[in-house]
């Protein structure tokens, strides 16, 4: 992963993928509103955080106003999630702008898929060409290992 932060300003605003500059208190706080991430841990964000690509949008005085990050193995696919922006920030068009930039990121070009999901911005993802997926002959799976399940997996 090409750890060369990339940086964009729009008025008095700063894109970031500088992973030094998140505030994990205020994603954390951003999180804390959501119906995907109400509950994580703190130790568990830093751990998304070193192991994802991060974008990040502040203010003139640094305050975080916008998260999200691409989990990624940076050559066929990466998962868009977490994207999040301040309730005081929003309307101004910071969700757009990350999706925008996650969209063109250097690391994240050529990819056979960039998946995501959603509750209640699909008119968001739909206007930069992200659609329902449509995988007839296969059936979506998916797992949530506990202690006890990773124990009798050995």
């Amino acid at each position: 992963m090409n750890d060369q932060p990339i940086e964009d300003t729009r008025g008095d605003l700063l894109l970031s993928t500088d992973r030094s500059r998140i505030d994990i208190d205020a994603v954390l706080a951003m999180l804390s509103g959501s119906h995907w991430a109400a509950s994580m841990p703190r130790p568990r964000l830093e751990r998304a955080i070193e192991n994802s690509v991060c974008f990040g949008v502040y203010d003139s005085s640094g305050r975080q106003l916008g998260f999200a990050r691409a989990v990624t193995d940076l050559t066929t696919y990466a998962y868009l999630t977490d994207v999040i922006v301040a309730e005081s920030a929003r309307g101004r068009g910071i969700g757009s702008w990350m999706v925008e930039t996650v969209l063109v990121h250097p690391d994240l070009q050529g990819l056979r898929r960039i998946a995501l999901w959603t509750r209640n911005a699909r008119a968001l993802y739909e206007r930069f060409g992200f659609a329902p997926a449509e995988i007839p002959t296969s059936t979506y799976l998916e797992m949530r290992p506990g202690p006890a399940t990773m124990a009798a997996r050995g």
